[in-house]
């Protein structure tokens, strides 16, 4: 397999949900800016997005993947079908309890997560019943996690990285023409956030059926538990439900300190995650999508060589790709902020407040994208329990830096501690991996280096030139200019970037990989 045409493929989709995410959060901006609804709706759909991770995406395939793929690889296709549909009985079960107690416990769990609200009447009571809607999400979205990590280990990327565009799409429907009939707007994004994780789901079933790995659900969950496999899935996902925990515990806090702060942060750090969410998932989640599965294949095999080599393309690429983005964010955000954000009520000062969460956030992006780089290189090897050590440590530096930002820098200060975590987290991720001798550096590094920062400081120059020299929010009464500007800009400052590493020596088609 083409390593770097898997990631192209699964990048370029990608890519295609991260614009409609971007439509979807413009149209959201346009219609209500950073009110006290908006931050109700972005509250309330954290919580499924959280569950999601901890239950769905995040511990469930960090422990089901590389256990299915040993199956896969060694035990043939019967039992590894037989894995399949006994996981899923036991997951949609589960599942379907947790949403209930979700639906019923709203109140207590909105109090919970963000106990500023309680002394605003109407968005207390907007996000009690948004969560409500959106609770059942949960289920429908880590059972889609489950056929995602079949498709996967099956290495068909395709399907899985389209499916987020399907989200996107109920919602720009619902803003556009579910919103504006009800007598609450805000609440059709609700509705939208259920009816796309159905779609979400659906849409998954052909691709298995192909496959022949369609899950067959049982009735009987005791017997579905007796499965050796399970039981081993369960074992691992207990360390990594505390990892995954571990960063959702701090998600919470964070959301909570927001609520307390000035109306409109916890929208503020929304609208800047969603510009931070484009290089992490075009970069971070799809280079950790394709190599769990030959990191897994790589450490079943004990092929050391494989498992350094890939671990050593995926840093260099990550690099090469988000360094550049991060510098970006930083240096950039007023005019990505206002380009894509700067209409209607969304004003100058939720620019400036966004930019400045966006200049937090660079800081870390880095970090936070070599992150899903190296924790697969544990996740395949099953030790799940040293990523869990270190990020209960990282918990504990985040808060500690959330006391000194916040009564500093405000919300952007949360963004700044976030940052910081995950610098940390990446090095003791680094350092974990080569004091056990599972990564070896390949040679070239510090060239590689030399050549990454030169060709940083002629961007960020660049970009520094057109952030002074033009009135991004000025420019808002001539929309279609602004966007031919930034357009220019960005294609200027990737020609200047990548011209720079060729010209001084870089060849990108070393980057090309295959594995078996």
């Amino acid at each position: 397999m083409n390593l770097l045409k898997a990631l192209a493929t699964i990048s370029g989709l990608t890519m295609l949900s991260r614009i409609t995410g971007l439509v979807r959060e413009i149209l959201i901006a346009r219609a209500f800016g950073a009110s006290d609804m908006t931050d109700a709706f972005n509250v309330a759909f954290r919580i499924p997005n959280l569950l999601r991770r901890i239950f769905g995406e995040g511990a469930f395939s960090q422990a089901f993947v590389p256990i299915l793929g040993e199956y896969h690889a060694k035990r043939g296709d019967a039992e590894t079908k037989l894995l399949i549909d006994a996981v899923a009985t036991v997951m949609t079960w589960a599942l379907m309890g947790v949403s209930l107690l979700g639906v019923i416990g709203a109140p207590l769990v909105m109090t919970v997560v963000a106990t500023g609200f309680r002394g605003q009447g109407e968005t207390y009571t907007a996000a009690v019943f948004m969560t409500r809607v959106m609770f059942p999400y949960i289920g429908l979205i880590s059972l889609v996690a489950l056929a995602s990590g079949i498709l996967n280990t099956w290495r068909k990327f395709a399907v899985p990285a389209f499916t987020p565009v399907l989200l996107n799409l109920c919602l720009i429907v619902a803003a556009l023409f579910v919103g504006p009939h009800m007598d609450q707007p805000i609440y059709a994004q609700a509705w939208g956030v259920l009816v796309g994780g159905i779609l979400q789901l659906v849409i998954q079933v052909p691709a298995l059926r192909r496959l022949g790995a369609m899950p067959r659900l049982g009735f009987s969950v005791r017997e579905a538990w007796a499965n050796a496999g399970v039981r081993r899935i369960l074992k691992q996902m207990g360390p990594a439900l505390l990892a995954v925990s571990v960063a959702q515990i701090s998600l919470i806090i964070n959301t909570n300190i927001a609520s307390r702060l000035a109306a409109g942060s916890v929208s503020y750090l929304t609208y800047a995650d969603r510009l931070m969410e484009f290089p992490t998932a075009l970069l971070g989640v799809a280079l950790g999508t394709i190599l769990l599965p030959s990191l897994s294949k790589a450490s079943a095999q004990d092929n050391r060589e494989e498992y350094s080599g890939l671990l050593d393309w995926g840093l260099r690429l990550t690099f090469l790709l988000a360094v550049p983005c991060a510098v970006g964010l930083f240096v950039f955000g007023t005019p990505l902020t206002a380009v894509l954000f700067n209409y209607g009520k969304f004003d100058a000062h939720a620019v400036e407040m966004t930019r400045q969460a966006l200049v937090s956030y660079g800081t870390g992006l880095l970090g936070l994208i070599v992150i899903k780089i190296l924790a697969p290189g544990f996740y395949a090897r099953q030790d799940i329990r040293t990523p869990v050590k270190i990020a209960i440590v990282v918990l504990v530096i985040t808060q500690a830096c959330n006391y000194v930002f916040v009564p500093w820098l405000g919300h952007a200060g949360l963004a700044l501690s976030i940052s910081v975590g995950a610098s940390i987290n990446a090095l003791l991720l680094f350092a974990g991996l080569v004091r056990r001798g599972f990564y070896r550096p390949a040679p070239g590094w510090w060239l590689f280096l030399a050549q990454l920062f030169t060709a940083v400081l002629l961007l960020s120059g660049l970009l520094l030139w057109f952030v002074r020299n033009f009135d991004w929010v000025g420019l808002g009464a001539t929309p279609l200019l602004r966007i031919a500007l930034l357009a220019s800009c960005l294609i200027l400052a990737a020609v200047v970037y990548f011209g720079t590493l060729w010209l001084m020596g870089l060849r990108y088609a070393a980057f090309k990989r295959r594995t078996a």
